[in-house]
């Protein structure tokens, strides 16, 4: 009993295995569960019960290359064989019973032959991951398990100990060939029974240690998770109960058996199943995607598994042999396709469910799920994809709901505090927290590593994951990324994950791009996103190849600024480097591992060599311009003093797109700045990104100079006019409008389409005036249905442009008025659907009454983004410095609530309004502020003074408001998040009282329609649709907007 008390003390067990059987390899004297009848504890193993029964199921291994004929090992063969070895094994002069010994073989027969031929020789099997193709990589991983397994034997095959060679570690090799060669020669019964009886014999119960898998190691030194009997039976059997499989199909394996997903899920299930199981490489299958078809009708499988990025590849093979012959496939038997490993976008999974479907395979077969090391594989899976996601509007596919024996929580902090994350609650439906489990097949503890045990779980006994997610109200997990997978790009971070999503549907049918993956690296004062991607061609930097791949790579640059506000660095990688890629056995690439090998330098070849083969097409469209307009010639001059080239406009294109000049988020506001002076306009930010090259915006700057009647341009700048301080004119002047047409509608057609397009979307300003903080969301709404053919306005309050400075709103019923006759230009006719942000919200609410009185049309959808209906105290309180206060905040000019609080104090109790009191709130924030961002954003103190003016105007309006119960025939939706300090505590008191309070306004409807939902949304009043959360926000909006029916 001392090498079992050893080895648990080993793997610090935390708490008490659940009894629910007897063990998956042990045998508690004959005990019996449905599917699996053990033997006697002489017996041992599950394998011995599969290689008695009759008739006996077999393994069949493809070799790697050769798909055609497979070699065929019978249960029975496959238990003579390991037995054989285990009587090898136990002559090794340092073996002991439950010690580790690591296995590093590269092929799936060699992985389970001496998986087996360990267990039966009563050691404890740790299956090694393959090693980095960079040597100072392999040599940490090396040296990593030496120390982590106690200097362990360490069996394979003799081609592969030069990998080992020089690296000073303590493992003892032992070649398969070596042991292979001594099975051969035999052992007598009486020596192995000597050895046995020396040693003393460990015995299996349900709470021993049956294997150590090893994580991936993607953010540090690999653990190694220890699983029990008792969790790999109660894993097998509920994945079992999972999805109902014909009985007798085999089940197809192509992942290496280091992984989790391939030894529990598929080898260890389908002999729980007492099935044929199928293996081939991975190589064979990613190399020809349509070859997974081909096995899969084959053999009639019933099980497999395909991550989200080879059912891509699955999808676009089918469509290039699309009109071809093929080959008759028929996937009846394909009950269950388990994708996990990645986010499952839900085009992809549309498309595969319909290629599947379309051979005999169920709609429903493809079962996006979840697992981990820890979890002895998958154990939640949505066997409902794709039809319950589309219901619901995912763009992401969820990933279900808990096998038997499984539970999960999302757990969010309560309150603002630097206490809020040791109080803890269980998140509301939709409400995005950290995602935590608990089961009878989630381990207790790491090897040997007490500390991170420690850390992996809850004082309650859950188990942390490391994800963040969601509870649908259906009670469907949606992740929303990992905890430590984020980019913080100039202090907003964005979870990397979501932008390679956003990127991967950008190009979605290229077929320059074979995969990409996206990592944070560091740039300069921050990090930038880094974007690495296999091209599909080999001769990717031939002439016409390279034009394709230039506008790949804009429309790749596109859609990471406007998911987040910057330009990544994007590269292709070079057939010499492909093999440094850090790629783990489900196919994954380490986003961890890809930038320590970039900020290694190991890349920069392909990097230099890509940026010349796409200066090089740059180069040939500015040759073919011919002559410029001095409108284009002016504006290629902004450009490159935007982007700090001292005007040197001779390497700029005029169809060349500013984002291929290096250009960030802050280059585009300088820009805006630079062209607003120079034409004497005021050009919204989505006009630049709308319209990025030269020749686009002098298109549109000509249109709108002729609009609004202004003067024409003449190639130089025109001074711009300063702000008023004294004069406010109520008189509307005829260049202001207050729309922004962020999606134009549809054209019209001839007949009307059917479905026709939804009704337009408003969004109202917050209390700053500009709308330019919808430009996230308006970009992740679109790519959500039906909002893709939905036309999105914004409404954007009076005072910024030079010629409608001296106009301030004097009233809200001013306002509402002139937003109400703003609409109606463009959408006659109803139904509307509004929403405002903070203090726009109160404006949506007024509006919305309006429309619905005057024209007799409905209003259909009303968003409150984080304001109470009763607003009057807050309005009071802030005078014009408070409004520049908020105002610093907004822009990032101020960095925390803390040192916006710090200035409130120093300023906020001057503010009459005089010219004074500006001044000196101007140098106090001024003295405070982020010279740099500052610098970036192009703002004076003058272009201060005018947006606080526009602030103060708002807020000043609305010093005695009162609300008024109205008719809102579609109801009111309120999203709240984290509020201000200043006006409650914690996110549960802004709730209950404030925010219920809305309850009193909007009434319910006949019939049960109308009133107020509540949505509960993540991060604070100023952050909630920032980039860090705009994508869980869009999720709810949307379906908030689809549960209205529009």
């Amino acid at each position: 009993m001392a090498a079992r008390t050893h080895v648990s003390n080993q793997c610090n067990m935390r708490i008490e295995s659940p009894t629910i059987g007897p063990s998956v390899f042990g045998l508690l004297n004959g005990a019996k569960i449905p599917g699996c009848i053990f033997l006697r504890e002489e017996g041992g193993e599950l394998l011995e019960s599969r290689a008695r029964s009759s008739p006996c199921q077999s393994l069949l291994f493809y070799p790697l290359g050769n798909t055609s004929i497979p070699t065929s090992t019978s249960y029975a063969q496959l238990l003579a064989l390991a037995t054989r070895n285990s009587r090898a094994i136990r002559t090794i002069g340092s073996f002991h019973e439950q010690k580790p010994i690591l296995l590093h073989l590269d092929n799936h027969q060699d992985t389970i032959v001496w998986f087996w031929s360990v267990r039966l020789a009563k050691g404890l099997p740790v299956l090694s991951t393959p090693f980095s193709n960079v040597p100072e990589y392999r040599k940490k991983s090396i040296k990593g398990l030496s120390s982590l397994l106690e200097s362990p034997i360490c069996i394979t095959r003799a081609g592969n100990v030069s990998l080992f060679d020089g690296l000073h570690h303590t493992l003892e090799m032992v070649t398969v060939e070596q042991l292979e060669e001594s099975s051969k020669r035999g052992l007598s019964e009486q020596g192995f029974m000597l050895r046995q009886n020396g040693q003393g014999r460990a015995e299996d119960s349900l709470n021993s240690p049956a294997m150590l898998m090893l994580t991936s190691g993607s953010t540090g030194n690999a653990k190694a998770v220890c699983l029990t009997h008792g969790m790999v039976l109660a894993s097998v059997a509920g994945k079992s109960g999972a999805c109902a499989l014909p009985p007798d199909r085999p089940f197809l394996n192509w992942i290496g058996l280091d992984h989790v997903g391939a030894l529990v899920e598929i080898h260890l299930h389908a002999l729980w199943e007492n099935v044929d199981q199928i293996h081939v490489g991975t190589v064979d299958i990613v190399s020809s995607p349509l070859l997974f078809l081909d096995l899969l009708s084959r053999h009639r499988v019933s099980r497999s598994f395909a991550p989200n990025f080879f059912l891509a590849s699955l999808v676009s093979a089918s469509k290039r042999k699309l009109g071809q012959d093929n080959d008759g496939w028929d996937l009846s038997s394909l009950a269950f396709l388990v994708s996990g490993g990645e986010a499952n976008d839900m085009q992809t999974c549309m498309e595969a469910s319909a290629l599947l479907e379309s051979y005999g395979a169920p709609r429903s077969v493809i079962a996006p799920g979840f697992g981990m090391t820890e979890t002895c594989a998958g154990c939640i899976y949505n066997t409902s994809c794709p039809d319950y996601d589309l219901e619901r509007g995912y763009t992401v596919a969820s990933l279900g709901t808990c096998i038997n024996g499984m539970e999960m929580r999302v757990q969010v902090g309560v309150g603002t505090g630097p206490d809020s994350n040791r109080q803890r609650r269980n998140a509301l439906p939709g409400e995005p927290g950290d995602l935590e489990v608990r089961g009878s097949m989630v381990f207790k503890s790491y090897y040997r590593n007490a500390a991170a045990t420690e850390q992996a779980f809850t004082e309650d006994g859950w188990f942390r994951t490391g994800d963040r997610a969601v509870l649908d109200s259906g009670g469907h997990l949606c992740l929303a990324g990992r905890v430590k997978e984020l980019v913080n790009i100039n202090g907003v971070k964005t979870a990397v994950a979501d932008i390679q999503l956003f990127l991967e549907q950008a190009v979605q049918g290229e077929e320059v791009v074979s995969r990409l993956v996206v990592f944070p690296s560091t740039s300069a004062h921050t990090e930038q996103v880094t974007v690495a991607y296999v091209p599909a061609k080999v001769e990717w930097e031939t002439a016409e190849n390279a034009v394709r791949i230039a506008e790949m790579d804009r429309s790749l640059t596109q859609a990471c600024l406007l998911a987040t506000s910057s330009r990544p660095l994007i590269f292709a990688l070079t057939p010499g480097s492909m093999r440094l890629l850090p790629t783990t056995t489900l196919g994954k690439i380490s986003r961890a591992k890809m930038r320590s090998l970039f900020e290694q330098d190991l890349f920069a070849a392909d990097v230099a060599r890509y940026r010349a083969v796409i200066s090089s097409v740059h180069r040939k469209e500015t040759l073919g311009n011919g002559q410029l307009t001095d409108m284009e010639a002016g504006i290629l001059e902004d450009f490159a003093s935007a982007h700090g080239s001292s005007g040197d406009a001779s390497e700029c294109g005029v169809d060349t797109p500013v984002w291929e000049l290096g250009f960030t988020s802050m280059d585009l506001i300088r820009l805006k700045h630079a062209i607003d002076k120079r034409f004497n306009l005021s050009l919204p930010v989505i006009a630049l990104m709308k319209n990025p090259t030269a020749r686009a915006l002098a298109v549109v700057i000509q249109d709108k100079l002729e609009l609004d009647k202004g003067p024409k341009p003449n190639g130089t700048a025109t001074p711009c006019q300063t702000t008023s301080t004294t004069t406010t004119t109520t008189t509307l002047p005829t260049t202001y409008d207050p729309v922004v047409i962020f999606r134009p509608p549809p054209p019209a057609q001839d007949p009307p389409p059917s479905p026709p397009p939804p009704p337009p979307l408003w969004l109202i300003h917050p209390g700053v005036g500009e709308v330019l903080v919808f430009i996230p969301l308006i970009h992740h709404l679109s790519l959500l249905p039906p909002n893709h053919h939905r036309a999105i306005y914004a409404l954007r309050a009076p005072g910024f442009e030079p010629a409608s400075a001296p106009f301030r709103f004097t009233s809200i019923a001013q306002a509402v008025a002139l937003y109400v006759s703003a609409i109606k230009r463009h959408q006659p006719r109803g139904p509307y659907c509004l929403a405002g942000y903070s203090y726009g919200s109160m404006l949506a609410f007024e509006m919305a009454k309006v429309l619905q009185d005057d024209s007799g049309d409905s209003v259909q959808f009303l968003g409150v983004l984080n304001l109470p209906p009763r607003i009057k105290e807050r309005m009071r309180y802030l005078n014009w410095n408070r409004c520049l206060i908020n105002l610093a905040y907004f822009l990032g000019l101020v960095r925390d609530e803390q040192e916006t609080e710090l200035l409130d104090r120093r300023l906020g109790q001057h503010g009459a309004g005089g010219v004074t009191d500006k001044g000196r709130a101007l140098e106090g924030v001024l003295e405070v502020a982020d010279g740099e961002r500052l610098a970036e954003l192009g703002l004076s103190g003058g272009d201060l003074e005018r947006w606080a003016d526009v602030a103060y105007s708002l807020q000043s309006m609305a010093v005695d408001y009162e609300p008024k119960a109205g008719r809102v025939d579609g109801g009111m939706d309120v999203f709240y998040a984290v509020p201000l300090r200043a006006v409650a505590e914690t996110k549960e008191v802004w709730l209950r009282d404030h925010l219920m309070g809305w309850r009193e306004f909007v009434p319910l409807g006949e019939g049960g329609g109308g009133g107020v939902r509540f949505h509960s949304v993540e991060g604070a009043h100023y952050t909630m649709i920032g980039s860090e959360f705009v994508q869980g926000f869009a999720e709810v909006f949307a379906r908030a907007m689809r549960e209205r029916g529009v």
